[in-house]
């Protein structure tokens, strides 16, 4: 059996570059966003689809159940699939988020927040692990952490450190995880996150440059195949 994991489609402030981490804001997707789930249409076994999984956010839930349809099997909503909190950050553009990030690291925990980066990958990555104990094949409709740490991983080059900045996961493209290889992927992204040193600094990887005016470089992000007015920052 196999477990798709795919980013939800594109979203109201991930267009404006807004990070969203908290489920209760009312942020749903917009028309485009709709528009790309033909995509998932396309490339998902939708007819033998078991299991459906989301995080508890309106974009991540409406995303799921448009690619469900009707007559559809249930929506389990699991929290620990939601995006990172984060905290004082909460509706403000994400390179704010990024230059703090860049200055405090990985596992610094930002003010109003309940977890660092490195603490809510690992609590994704435990929401991922836990499918398995539910009916295959199975569609987890996630948020761009997620998806940008599983594509990182299948792309990773022998012995590279796990970076600050994640390429950036495109909209509703699924990543195929077979069920005898999901543990083998979780056990190295927690090896990954042990081998971190607290408040140490990651390596930032090989993607380009951001920067807020003429200041420091502030997020690393590959780029992927969106039109310029598409283009996304990796957790918004």
């Amino acid at each position: 059996m196999t477990t798709y994991v795919l980013r939800h489609g594109q979203a109201n402030y991930s267009k404006r570059y807004l990070v969203n981490g908290d489920p209760s804001q009312p942020i749903h997707l917009t028309e485009e966003g709709r528009q790309s789930l033909s995509l998932g249409w396309s490339t998902l076994p939708l007819h033998t689809v078991r299991t459906w999984l989301t995080s508890e956010f309106p974009r991540a839930q409406q995303t799921a159940s448009l690619l469900m349809g009707v007559p559809a099997a249930e929506l389990v909503i699991d929290p620990r699939l939601n995006e990172l909190d984060y905290g004082e950050f909460e509706g403000r553009p994400f390179l704010e988020y990024a230059v703090w990030l860049d200055g405090l690291g990985p596992n610094e925990r930002p003010v109003g927040g309940t977890e660092s980066q490195r603490a809510g990958i690992r609590r994704m990555l435990t929401g991922l692990l836990a499918t398995l104990e539910r009916p295959g094949p199975r569609v987890l409709v996630g948020h761009g952490l997620l998806a940008s740490v599983l594509l990182w991983h299948q792309n990773r080059s022998p012995k590279e450190a796990m970076p600050l900045f994640f390429p950036e996961a495109p909209y509703v493209e699924p990543i195929a995880i077979p069920d005898d290889e999901l543990p083998d992927w979780i056990t190295a992204l927690m090896s990954d996150l042990d081998r971190d040193v607290p408040g140490g600094r990651a390596d930032r990887g090989g993607a380009d440059i951001f920067r807020i005016g003429e200041g420091s470089a502030v997020a690393t992000v590959d780029s992927v195949s969106h039109q310029p007015d598409q283009k996304d920052l990796p957790h918004a």
